[in-house]
């Protein structure tokens, strides 16, 4: 089968990340267009690729299966909505946008025109997350009685003008990090009862939260920071927990009950990500099975809530 043809927008961190890790499989990256042209130029020659001046040029070139969207998550609905308005399928950066309202525009224009619309969340496009959730399933844990889980980096530490730390691209620790474990939770559990946030906001952004998750019979506490260095996930049952290190990115898992230790072992990968969401595409699907859009905007409701309690505005909605 041919290579998967890409087509890039935006060619920061995340972009060069995936695009090493997508070209050693069956993928090529043919079209790239970002704001700032030199960039452009300087990743697509890396990759054989082609570098436009403009975004309707690149969409209009038609060089390419299916468009990535890895800009800052403020200009997501922008180019996903105008890329699917052209009948073209798009994988796009999480989170998808910045409120449930833009996740709603951009699965009326996947339902609209026809073409596939996912948001880009590794984790559960991954084996090993998906395991989590059989032995859950399975209750091989028995009832769940609670569930926590920490992601944490210090990303205070990063460059004054980094996205991440900006009010106006919608920075902090809620949509960058947070995501994470939310999307964990909801994955695992469904959408929960009740919701509750308190968080600490410096400098028009939140930089730590603690986001209680409640389900009829357990609660799902979610820590997440840009002034700490912590991740992991514990869930505990009536006969025994689970506990998965680097939950977001897992190539481990473990399972204690009845005495027993159970080891999952795998990879959370770009490289999977990609080759699953080229293989839904060719199949003709909208959305994925992976991550259908329902999930994409329960989660984006969740962290709007959070957002809520937090009295968290960024400038654009003001």
């Amino acid at each position: 089968m041919e290579k998967f043809r890409w087509a890039y927008i935006g060619s920061g961190n995340i972009a060069k990340s995936t695009a090493r890790s997508i070209t050693k499989g069956d993928h090529c990256i043919t079209a790239v267009y970002s704001r700032n042209y030199e960039k452009a130029k300087d990743f697509a020659q890396k990759y054989k690729a082609e570098a436009f001046k403009s975004f309707n040029e690149l969409l209009e070139s038609g060089n390419f299966d299916g468009v990535y969207v890895a800009t800052p998550h403020t200009s997501h609905l922008e180019y996903a909505v105008k890329t699917m308005q052209s009948g073209i399928p798009v994988l796009c950066e999480k989170p998808v946008g910045t409120s449930t309202y833009e996740v709603d525009l951009m699965i009326k224009a996947s339902k609209e025109n026809g073409v596939y619309f996912c948001e880009a969340m590794w984790t559960w496009f991954s084996d090993m997350a998906k395991g989590v959730k059989k032995w859950i399933d399975e209750k091989r844990i028995g009832e769940i009685k609670s569930v926590h889980i920490d992601y944490m980096f210090p990303g205070l530490m990063m460059s004054k003008d980094s996205r991440v730390l900006t009010p106006e691209t919608a920075g902090g620790a809620l949509l960058d990090v947070g995501i994470y474990p939310i999307t964990y939770c909801y994955n695992l559990f469904g959408e929960p009862e009740t919701v509750k946030c308190t968080g600490t906001i410096k400098n028009g952004i939140d930089v730590e939260e603690t986001v209680t998750l409640g389900y009829d019979r357990f609660e799902c506490v979610l820590e997440m920071s840009l002034a700490r260095l912590k991740e992991g996930c514990k869930i505990t049952g009536t006969k025994g927990e689970i506990n998965i290190p680097m939950f977001h990115m897992a190539r481990l898992a473990t399972l204690k009950a009845d005495g027993k230790k159970e080891r999952l072992t795998g990879k959370t990968d770009y490289l999977t990500e990609f080759t699953r969401a080229a293989e839904e595409i060719r199949a003709g699907k909208t959305e994925s099975d992976y991550i259908p859009h329902r999930a994409t905007r329960d989660c984006m409701k969740i962290m709007d809530e959070c957002r809520k309690q937090m009295g968290l505005v960024y400038p654009f909605e003001k």
